[in-house]
């Protein structure tokens, strides 16, 4: 049965896309998502080379760009973006990486090529699919190639980096985090009272789980450290990582279908003993406008989380190339300390910029004292399927 709704979960998601993407080509007038005539008639390597001057006319002949973004901040940046150049219309959508994954493979797969940019996280899959298959293409724009160090810019140009950590209500605990290691999440204090998004569903989140694996040596030390008595795993388990998961999923982990609804969960004010959870860092953003009191746990041992970069990619075959990359250009902001316009939507506490020359958030944990881990593409793509079966067979 496990292996029968493994499979429907892949291929009936994989196949719905396609529908869709069949049903909007055929539906779809030909506006302004539609290229100009002769707009991938420029060779891309011409582009790359583009200053910002002819890149603004070209993408400006072009008209309009296309959008796909993990975050809902696409809209900030397309009022900035439609501001600084008035005549190109820049669409954007507003669509969790593990959709957007899922888009851009049906989409390509059906020949539809509607879309410029893909802003999107979840690298270990963008990495191990969609650039491997050609399917996303990096750009670096000339202006901004020495102020991003090498490791931001290949396979894909990160603009920033991003979290999945454990966050807590400072509100309800003024003098601290309540939590100080991991596996106090798997006690009875704090059982029905830890809360994720599902990472069956949001890859960043299946992400965390799967660097949590990884690190089984040294979830297996933090565990020495509060309980004083090694580990024991139990039937069909290999790491302390599974364990860990294992016993959290026992606890009565609360699993929410957004990050919205865990934010609002741990981070609403007035609560007297609230539930902590793994949510990202730069949603402290919207603590005054939504009556939150989020914080980072940062100093819970052995981790809080991980950090990731937020992508930047070509899509394949984009009908406004100069545009996409005019787009790119721009969301990696201005030559002000903060970034200006472009930057602005992500200049924010716990977010972390990837230009060495913007400088860091005054209101957030410095990136060097950030003791998330730094997730591996590679590995975790090598071993994240792994663990997603494990969870499911948990559910």
């Amino acid at each position: 049965m496990t292996d029968v709704r493994r499979l429907c979960r892949v291929v009936c998601g994989r196949w719905a896309w396609v529908v869709v993407a069949l049903v909007v080509a055929v539906a779809a007038p030909l506006g302004h998502h539609a290229p100009r005539a002769g707009a991938q008639s420029r060779p891309t390597d011409s582009l790359d080379r583009m200053d910002r001057q002819a890149l603004v006319a070209a993408a400006r002949a072009e008209g309009s760009v296309v959008v796909y973004s993990f975050t809902s901040r696409i809209a900030a940046v397309e009022r900035a973006f439609e501001a600084a150049y008035p005549g190109i219309d820049m669409v954007g959508f507003d669509i969790s990486s593990t959709e957007q994954i899922a888009r851009i493979r049906a989409e390509q797969q059906a020949g539809i090529f509607r879309v410029d940019v893909a802003y999107i996280s979840d690298a270990p899959v963008v990495f191990g699919e969609l650039v491997r298959r050609g399917l996303l293409e990096p750009y670096v724009p000339p202006d901004f190639a020495n102020r991003i160090p090498a490791q931001y810019q290949r396979p894909l140009l990160a603009n920033r980096i991003s979290t999945k950590v454990l966050m807590y209500n400072e509100d309800a605990n003024p003098t601290g985090p309540p939590v100080h290691n991991l596996w106090e999440l798997t006690t009875p204090r704090w059982r029905g009272k830890v809360i994720t998004v599902d990472p069956l569903v949001r890859g960043d989140y299946l992400d965390l789980m799967t660097e949590i694996v990884l690190r089984s040596d040294e979830m297996e030390r933090a565990y020495r450290l509060l309980f004083g008595r090694p580990l024991v795993l139990g039937p069909g388990i290999k790491t302390a990582g599974e364990q860990w998961i294992r016993d959290l999923y026992a606890n009565g982990l609360i699993v929410l279908k957004s990050t919205d609804a865990v934010n609002a969960a741990i981070g609403a004010r007035g609560q007297v003993a609230p539930p902590v959870g793994f949510s990202t860092y730069s949603d402290r953003r919207d603590n005054a406008r939504r009556g939150w009191a989020l914080q980072i746990a940062n100093a819970v041992v052995p981790s809080p989380g991980i950090t990731f970069p937020a992508l930047l990619g070509l899509v394949r075959r984009a009908p406004h190339p100069a545009a996409a990359r005019l787009a790119i250009t721009f969301m990696l902001g201005d030559d002000s300390p903060t970034g200006g316009p472009g930057y602005e939507p992500f200049y924010v506490p716990g977010d972390y910029a990837t230009r060495r020359d913007i400088v860091p958030h005054p209101d957030a944990v410095p990136f060097a004292q950030l003791r998330a881990w730094r997730i591996d593409p590679v590995r975790s793509f090598e071993r994240r399927q792994q663990v997603a079966d494990f969870i499911l067979r948990l559910q």
